[in-house]
């Protein structure tokens, strides 16, 4: 069935195979220009059941799709039936309100074939008077790009202020526009009644594998020395589970520690909000990365967890921890990655959100060509033109012994595997890309 999963670090272009047969969920998202930029945008509200308790439902669906054929059928319905459960994952304790602030968030859905698909929401009280009930537009695509799509949900949001009925021209004007390539903008048309029509810049980012993140939101949360610890923990695949109260907040924070494994990805179970009612199914005995709303602190602290990191954002701080995050990474190469956090997160150096994505994830790659850069001159090439990784050579090549130690380690995981299993196939030097 459908499996409720965020989406990792970036858009990678090939889809990739995941040892033991287990269905793909490495991101095997597209980025590629010129695709639709969406598939459907629904609409989830709060209906009322005959309880008394609110359940979240699509009360709209853009486009109706039609003339599907039976597997497709399936596929779309067990989609549609998965919206709502991750656009309201904070249960229904609900009642209406007056006031509410927009929150933004994603969610990613990972299909039987592995292939995977994003919710972008937006949840808005819309206009009017008096108490009434939040909703979530819910944007639903293939591709990865995090601040486009939060810029298309800005339009959605301004348009709901005035009418449902300008919202949809809008939606068709985008549905009908190519994908722009990275570095490239592309301009959607736009009536809106009494302001006229209104030009809208869409731009993607240079890099594509940083579209779907945002460092600022991690560097605003944690000193430089617990990302250290965090980013220690998930280089080793442990469990590592964030807690925040807010849905952004948890969504944004665990993209950007799933970035910071860039050129290697998560390959594991990977929810940045987890519904309430899945909250028992994520104590597994596998690796996983999840986001849990603070009020299931007691819920999750009740569990019995091997080697897990529990995050509080919050706070800023670590609530559980194994004891060795320290010593898992190779010192020296430790201290230079914390030099370079602390460097940008000094309030008197200004940058763009870009400038800030690229530096840090430049700090982290720094970090994985130091200590496995040299892979590549360690494949042995066969005259059918299949690579065999070197594994004893390779960890023996790095000469200080807290690198070798972290190596062996770190070799064992199924990330590295993953990029090695790549790098076999593919025969195109890649020095320098991790």
């Amino acid at each position: 069935a459908t499996e409720g999963q965020e989406e990792s670090s970036a858009a990678e272009n090939k889809p990739s195979r995941v040892p033991q047969g287990k269905a793909a969920e490495r991101s095997s998202i597209l980025s590629s220009a010129g695709q639709f930029f969406f598939e459907y945008l629904v609409v989830v509200s709060l209906k009322k059941t005959s309880e008394g308790r609110y359940e979240p439902k699509i009360s709209y669906q853009f486009p109706k799709r039609e003339n599907l054929l039976k597997g497709q059928k399936e596929e779309e319905e067990r989609l549609l039936k998965a919206i709502p459960l991750f656009c309201f994952p904070d249960g229904n304790n609900w009642a209406p309100v007056t006031d509410f602030k927009s929150e933004t968030f994603s969610f990613v859905l990972t299909n039987v074939d592995g292939s995977r698909k994003i919710g972008y929401c937006r949840r808005l009280l819309p206009s009017g008077r008096g108490v009434r009930l939040p909703e979530v537009f819910c944007i639903i695509s293939c591709l990865g790009c995090f601040g486009l799509f939060s810029k298309i949900l800005d339009e959605v949001e301004k348009r709901r202020q005035i009418s449902m009925a300008v919202i949809y021209p809008f939606m068709q004007g985008l549905r009908e526009s190519p994908f722009p390539a990275p570095g490239k903008t592309v301009t959607i048309k736009s009536f809106i009644p009494e302001s006229g029509t209104e030009l809208i810049e869409l731009t993607r980012p240079v890099d594509a594998h940083l579209e779907h993140v945002e460092f600022q939101a991690l560097l605003q949360r944690l000193s430089p020395q617990l990302i250290l610890h965090i980013f220690a923990s998930a280089v080793l695949e442990r469990r590592l589970i964030f807690l925040a109260e807010e849905l952004s907040v948890l969504s944004q924070c665990i993209h950007a520690v799933a970035a910071l494994l860039y050129p290697f990805t998560w390959a594991h179970t990977y929810i940045p909000v987890v519904p309430e009612c899945l909250l028992d199914t994520v104590c597994c005995p596998t690796p996983f990365m999840v986001g849990i709303q603070m009020r299931h602190l007691e819920r999750v602290l009740e569990q019995p967890m091997e080697e897990a990191l529990i995050v509080d954002l919050c706070e800023g701080k670590i609530i559980r921890e194994v004891g060795d995050e320290e010593e898992i990474l190779p010192i020296k190469l430790q201290k230079e990655v914390l030099t370079s956090l602390s460097r940008h997160n000094n309030n008197n150096n200004v940058h763009t959100p870009e400038e800030m994505n690229s530096l840090v994830s430049e700090a982290f790659v720094h970090f994985f060509v130091r200590v496995v850069g040299h892979y590549s001159s360690h494949i042995k090439w066969g005259r059918n033109g299949s690579g065999t990784f070197q594994e004893r050579p390779f960890c023996r090549a790095i000469t200080s012994r807290s690198g070798r130690r972290f190596a062996k380690k770190f070799v064992k995981t199924n990330m590295f595997c993953l990029f090695i299993e790549e790098a076999e196939r593919s025969r195109i030097p890649q020095e320098g890309k991790g």
